[in-house]
């Protein structure tokens, strides 16, 4: 028994395939595409509401491609979503896809109880045990069973949280799902993503987002989003450091943002963040998987690396791609070409009209419509910038990539010789009360193209230390994961370390002495040997703090100079460390102390960044 709730037919159907007709518009959808909403019922009796848009082609069997998001699948009713005819959805019209958009549990006009991060349940051993692989595997059995004239073949994709349902789709295990595309997927909030870094809490992302209105509580089934508050009006860094520490923010939002307060009651890597991590569930995936993120993504660089090399690790029989471009968060989605970021131009050439055309769309095309020689079919498609090229690959990281060390010197030096002093060391005071910002200026919001920042603003202050190169004889191409090792002294029993590479341009160059951020990270030293198991630092005491940064694909120029920036705050995209051992999401003001840090260059403590080095 089919269960519809209202079906829209528009017109009589002129087939998929008419884009040379003329350009897609609204019309054009509209005259060769139904819309239909159902309320699909889950496996718990729970429904979830679900829009469908399939051709009126009968004449043919047409694949099916979903998407589940928490952000609203609108317009609902019988009018047309505009991004069917303005985005890269038109690619898949011209194909003559069913294009299939779901409210996840508890979102909008969908049933039940929404929850972050719903943990993937490996073994369900009742109906009463849900999860979104569940959730997923039920639509796509709706789907397949009652929507007419498809060809049993289904796709799904989704950027940053849907990608995240993306992934558990991949998980569900239904066998009509051949492919999958999560894009910067929300892989763990506790190791990446846009809540925490390597433990530290991603202050401003984490307000903005789960203290604003997607964490607040919804009375589905609605079609409004919940509203908050305008807390921060012209400067972002005098707000956060006004309201002094994190419990103060904790008691401005209140009893209603649920998952903040979860999160209070969780400072350290436990098994309540274990499960919320999906790497769990990455486990022997069935659809081919195209992972997809960009190297500039402010909100999610982490999560498409870790989910490529998590699936190549945990499914090593399942067929799976890697694309990452010079984007900034779904900058591969774009109408602009995706080929500027701030002041940094990537070439001329369209890089999303590249994306989409050669490899997305192909992707889906091969898997759903068994076209094995259509678009490019690299392991890894990778841009470089720098050079301002796409290289592809069979895997990531290259099988070419050779390691390579940068160690700090003496004098603020860096080069790949070890340091052969006895004694070397930098140091520096960090003062919470007046914390590094993370660029310069700043305004209300974050803006994206702090990523690729210069970074001179922070190389005059006495809190941030640098190391730097002689200008670069060759080129030099740097790929994969950056890991800091830093040997270090505090005279306190905490602090936070910052790592940043930048590429220094020449004096006489288009962007004369910029410092150009390559790639910065933050770890909060407490973490130091565990995540789970925090321990302070004995004061003046040296300890060996390592930590990783996410991948880079970048060519210094010759000519150009190699720098690492080394600082304890990065404020506020970081909260402040108080530098002290105590629970940092209670602590109050009086906690925040100065602390003078050591950064060890010698050959007994050689501080150094361990990279990749491409020929």
């Amino acid at each position: 028994m089919k269960r519809r709730l209202l079906l829209f037919l528009l017109l009589l159907p002129l087939g998929p395939h008419a884009a040379a007709e003329g350009a897609i518009d609204r019309r054009w959808v509209e005259d060769r595409y139904r819309k239909t909403e159902y309320r699909i019922p889950m496996r718990d009796g729970v429904r979830l509401h679900t829009t469908v848009y399939a051709p009126r082609d009968t004449t043919a069997r047409h694949p099916i491609l979903l998407t589940r998001t928490p952000y609203s699948c609108r317009p609902y009713g019988p009018e047309f979503a505009p991004s069917l005819w303005n985005s890269f959805l038109k690619l898949y019209l011209e194909e003559g896809y069913i294009l299939v958009f779901q409210d996840v549990r508890g979102r909008y006009l969908s049933e039940g109880d929404y929850e972050n991060l719903r943990p993937f349940i490996a073994r369900k051993r009742s109906p009463a045990e849900i999860d979104e692989a569940s959730d997923a595997y039920d639509t796509i059995d709706f789907l397949v069973r009652e929507v007419a004239d498809n060809n049993g073949q289904v796709g799904v994709y989704g950027n940053s949280y849907p990608g995240f349902y993306a992934l558990m789709a991949a998980a569900s295990g239904h066998p009509a799902l051949k492919a999958a595309s999560p894009q910067a997927p929300v892989t763990d909030w506790f190791m990446g993503d846009d809540v925490h870094h390597n433990g530290a809490f991603f202050l401003r992302d984490a307000f903005s987002f789960i203290g604003g209105g997607f964490g607040r509580p919804m009375d589905n089934p609605t079609t409004v989003s919940a509203r908050a508050p305008r807390y921060v009006r012209t400067d972002e860094y005098d707000f956060f450091l006004r309201t002094a520490t994190v419990d103060s923010l904790t008691r401005l939002l209140g009893d209603t943002v649920r998952f903040w307060r979860e999160m209070m009651r969780h400072p350290d890597y436990d098994a309540w963040w274990r499960e919320r991590c999906s790497v769990r569930a990455m486990r022997d995936l069935r659809p081919a998987m195209l992972v997809v993120g960009g190297l500039f993504d402010a909100e999610d660089c982490y999560g498409a690396w870790t989910t490529y090399a998590a699936i190549r690790r945990l499914s090593p029989r399942t067929a799976c791609r890697l694309v990452v471009g010079p984007w900034v968060h779904g900058g591969w989605r774009s109408s602009d070409g995706g080929n500027r970021l701030g002041r940094v131009r990537f070439g001329d050439a369209s890089l999303t009209d590249h994306y989409q055309q050669r490899i997305e769309v192909p992707f889906f095309n091969r898997h759903l419509l068994g076209r094995e020689d259509d678009g490019e079919q690299a392991g890894a498609t990778i841009f470089f910038t720098g050079e301002n090229r796409w290289r592809t690959f069979d895997e990531w990281l290259p099988a070419e990539a050779r390691p390579a060390t940068l160690y700090l010197r003496k004098n603020g030096g860096l080069s790949t010789e070890r340091p052969a002093e006895r004694e070397s060391f930098t140091g520096y005071r960090s003062d919470p009360a007046a914390p590094v910002p993370y660029d310069a200026p700043i305004g209300a919001s974050r803006d994206k193209a702090y990523m690729v920042a210069d970074q001179r603003f922070a190389a005059d202050r006495p809190d941030v230390v640098c190391f730097t190169t002689e200008p670069l004889d060759d080129d030099v191409t740097l790929a994969g994961g950056i890991r800091a090792v830093l040997h270090t002294a505090i005279s306190t029993t905490d602090a936070d370390f910052v790592v940043k590479l930048i590429d220094v341009w020449p004096d006489d160059s288009e962007h004369a002495g910029c410092q150009l951020l390559v790639r910065g990270d933050i770890m909060r030293g407490r973490y130091r040997r565990s995540f789970a198991a925090p321990e302070p630092f004995m004061p003046h005491r040296t300890t060996e703090v390592a930590f990783t940064l996410p991948d880079i694909a970048h060519t210094f120029r010759r000519g150009h100079r190699i720098m690492v920036q080394v600082q304890s705050s990065w404020f506020p995209l970081a909260d402040r460390n108080p530098q002290q051992f105590v629970d940092i999401y209670h602590c109050t003001a009086a906690d925040f102390i100065p602390c003078d840090v050591r950064i060890y260059h010698d050959r007994r403590r050689p501080s150094r960044l361990e990279v990749h080095r491409l020929p």
